[in-house]
């Protein structure tokens, strides 16, 4: 569970061993304790104030404690000062940016991603045949761009990296052409905007990949492995580039969310805001949003690998798979030879 506090003024700190939430309205104090077990991450937002108590308490349930901007993603972080893994997971980490196995990661991930898209928009079809002509021809489409990715040969990241993200590109586009196409005429949308969304859905897809940003970090530290030192995206300054590849796999999760609350036509004009050039989520359409994102990550469970397992759990376990699988590699003599610098690898 996510505690997330964006309420002005509020308070937190501890009380019988707990996390007690205070905030003010009037002439009135609400009160709210939730015991540590129930809590994976704290998400603060401007205008809360925390207690060194409630870090301390934080950091020995391995609670992370984020600092999140307006549109949900995170600024700083209080973490753990310990490393919780080998670092011999890093050093291979950064053999493996180098070499053929960065990019076969990266084809894995970048493949997984446009499946997810192409199995969602199968799902869709199904419950609107009227528009299957449309569903067909983009599935197609995405199938064509999944073969090509896994198609794609290259000693190195940096001889594909163009021709991947060109795939990912020109897939992405096509889905999210459909996805706009098929809502209902209030919320139709053309393409992927940013900063600013220009439309409402993008307002909250935006908030919800910033949301799952955070996860993915946590779980890849957890996992032992460098969020800042990427596959495809390289090394730009103060940059999670390891983040942004890992976690395409499971954007699909975002994209779910955000759709079914738009299909269901749970979304109305009090959950955003118009700002300069666009849309932005207010408060009542994060609460809206992280309601049921918590709820579709966390409470509901899907098959993995012969279990059931929460999405939130999926990702760990691959995060901690990734690592496994960068340290049981066997490296060739010639990288031995290359990479001796780094020790014992």
């Amino acid at each position: 569970m996510i505690l997330s506090i964006d309420t002005y003024g509020a308070y937190v700190h501890v009380k019988d061993d707990m996390f007690e939430v205070r905030i003010k309205k009037g002439e009135e104090t609400i009160r709210r304790k939730i015991a540590p077990a129930k809590l994976n991450a704290i998400h603060l937002y401007k205008g809360v104030s925390l207690s060194v108590d409630a870090i301390e308490l934080a950091m020995l349930h391995n609670i992370e404690i984020l600092f999140m901007q307006f549109e949900g993603t995170p600024y700083g972080r209080v973490w753990s000062s310990k490393l919780g893994s080998t670092t011999k997971i890093r050093k291979r980490q950064l053999i493996a940016s180098l070499t053929r196995e960065g990019v076969d990661f990266v084809k894995t991930w970048i493949s997984a991603k446009i499946t997810n898209q192409r199995d969602f928009l199968k799902r869709l079809k199904k419950h609107r045949e009227e528009k299957a002509a449309l569903f067909v021809n983009v599935i197609n489409k995405l199938n064509e761009k999944i073969a090509s990715v896994e198609n794609l040969e290259g000693n190195n990241i940096t001889e594909i990296a163009d021709s991947l993200r060109g795939f990912e590109g020109s897939a992405g586009k096509e889905y999210f052409r459909v996805l706009g196409q098929i809502l209902a005429d209030e919320y139709k949308f053309e393409t992927r905007s940013f900063r600013p969304a220009r439309d409402p859905f993008n307002a909250f897809l935006n908030y919800a990949y910033g949301v799952l940003y955070s996860r993915v970090e946590r779980a890849l530290l957890i996992a032992g492995i460098d969020p800042y030192l990427g596959f495809l995206h390289r090394d730009d300054y103060n940059q999670k580039s390891m983040v942004y590849d890992f976690i395409e796999p499971f954007r699909i999760y975002a994209d779910e969310t955000v759709f079914k609350l738009f299909s269901a036509k749970k979304v109305n004009k009090k959950h955003t805001d118009e700002i300069t050039g666009g849309y932005s989520l207010n408060k009542e359409g994060k609460m809206l949003l992280m309601e049921a994102y918590n709820r579709f990550l966390e409470d509901d469970k899907i098959p993995y690998k012969g279990k059931k397992q929460s999405r939130n759990n999926v990702i760990q376990l691959e995060a901690h798979s990734f690592a496994s699988k960068l340290v049981k590699k066997k490296l060739k003599p010639e990288d031995i030879e290359k990479y001796d610098l780094l020790g014992d690898v």
